[in-house]
């Protein structure tokens, strides 16, 4: 399918609803992409950065309480590797309950 002739607001919803929440920046995302303007994000990248911050962490806090290298949360938050399912699932749950991260840490 052609990128330039797809309704980007019919994608973005199919993409919510597949992951069954709101990505506010998934539109813009779109919108670059379907104008062919530079970096494309991601919604792993979306979803990484989203958990990070309703957590109220910086990179190393979370990748350390994520129990995962700094390096690897950074890949997944430019887009140079896709978190494994696991992971999407946890940052779903990170999103919805913020407060299970706190909890992480005490494992």
């Amino acid at each position: 399918m052609n990128i330039k002739k797809m309704n980007l607001d019919k994608v973005a919803a199919a993409i919510e609803a597949d992951a069954d929440e709101s990505l506010p920046d998934l539109r813009q995302a779109l919108a670059e992409a379907q104008a062919g303007l530079g970096r494309v994000t991601t919604p792993e990248q979306i979803l990484v950065r989203q958990a990070r911050q309703k957590a109220g962490l910086t990179q190393a806090a979370f990748a350390e309480r994520i129990a995962t290298p700094v390096a690897t949360l950074r890949d997944w938050e430019q887009g140079r590797f896709a978190p494994p399912g696991g992971v999407l699932c946890l940052l779903r749950l990170i999103i919805k309950h913020p407060e299970l991260s706190r909890e992480l840490s005490a494992v």
